[in-house]
């Protein structure tokens, strides 16, 4: 609070952005801040845009501050709305994937906030995937609004870690460094679970379907349906065919979570995980094993370019059409995730006693 008193501040905030019950724009207010301007990331100020959906600039209702979009036509503040504020105050809870976009949106405001001199204040927040490092590292010709920096898909930062390697590393355009101030969570080690009180964005609604949907995401690739359109989405698989399990939902219109998901209307069949006694970890062993339940891959992988984009890498599919086991493939990530290991390390904030 001390250093944003009398200070001309902007936020990046979200529906995750709350301080006992109040929404951080309504607290500072309350405290006298001079808020000027609200940044809306994927999903809207309050959260309640669909995945993808472009975002036009608006007027909040409540405190009639203007609310700027950066995810549509510009995902980066401009130096116009930057001039004459002193610092811009992140505040959003992540889940720790690499194509989790509000950690894109974090790495373009840490790039405007360098290039126009403004401070920026990140308020951490743990990390529920936060207890282990996993995945294949992103590759230069892959970056893309899913994947911005050189990181593993469960890069176990918090947000104020990883910004603080984004800058420490050099990572900004032009290796450009921003002035960073981490405010750290109290009491936190990245071993402790930690269930999330606000929804990080629709489709993500409990523990369950947060700790799978690093596995999960890839069928965004594929014709198999992750429950958008359900109450449980990214706790089911299916596809509109009885042959792939007893199991069966069907995908329909929901406001505020999927407007038009895919099998819309469609009985899909396949798999539960609602009741699964123990979470994996990341895991290929989902993918692999209905890749292989369709004869005709065409059918099953219907956009290759957004699978490697997401994996960060077109050496994983390539991989998977050679008949590689999930040990195989993950044992060709190693050398790459020692060495982010130890980057990581120097930026860690919290206690992480992990042997991953």
């Amino acid at each position: 609070m001390p250093l944003l008193e009398g200070k001309n501040v902007a936020l990046v905030v979200n529906q995750t952005s709350m301080v006992n019950g109040q929404h951080l724009v309504d607290f500072l207010l309350e405290k006298q801040i001079p808020v000027k301007e609200v940044f809306a990331p994927e999903h809207g100020f309050r959260g309640k845009a669909d995945a993808g959906e472009q975002l036009e600039n608006t007027v909040d209702k409540q405190t009639g501050l203007p609310v700027i979009s950066i995810y549509g036509k510009t995902k980066k503040p401009s130096p116009e709305q930057l001039k004459g504020i002193d610092w811009v105050v992140f505040d959003i809870q992540d889940v720790g994937c690499r194509f989790y976009t509000y950690i894109s949106t974090m790495h373009y405001v840490m790039e405007a906030c360098a290039e126009n001199g403004v401070k920026m204040m990140i308020l951490d927040r743990p990390n529920p995937n936060g207890d282990y490092v996993a995945g294949s590292i992103l590759k230069p010709e892959f970056r893309s609004f899913v994947g911005m920096d050189p990181i593993p898909v469960v890069h176990g930062c918090t947000v104020g870690e990883l910004a603080r390697m984004i800058n420490g590393e050099g990572w900004l355009t032009n290796h450009e460094k921003v002035d960073l101030t981490v405010i750290p969570v109290k009491n936190y080690a990245h071993q402790d679970r930690y269930s999330l009180p606000v929804k990080p964005s629709p489709n993500l609604p409990n523990d369950l379907s947060i700790r799978l949907y690093p596995s999960l995401c890839f069928f965004e690739s594929t014709s198999v349906s992750v429950g958008r359109g359900t109450y449980f989405p990214f706790q089911v698989l299916g596809y509109p065919n009885p042959k792939f399990g007893s199991f069966s939902f069907t995908p329909e219109s929901i406001v505020g979570m999927a407007k038009s998901p895919p099998h819309l209307g469609e009985k899909c069949y396949g798999e539960d995980f609602r009741e699964l006694k123990s979470v994996p970890r990341f895991t290929l062993k989902y993918f692999l094993d209905w890749y292989h339940r369709f004869p005709n891959e065409k059918d099953f992988l219907t956009r290759e370019r957004w699978f490697n984009l997401l994996m960060g890498t077109d050496a994983v599919i390539k991989q998977i059409r050679e008949g590689k086991t999930e040990q195989e493939i993950r044992a060709s990530w190693k050398p790459e995730l020692d060495a982010y290991r130890q980057i990581r390390k120097k930026y860690l904030l919290y206690p992480d006693n992990a042997q991953n």
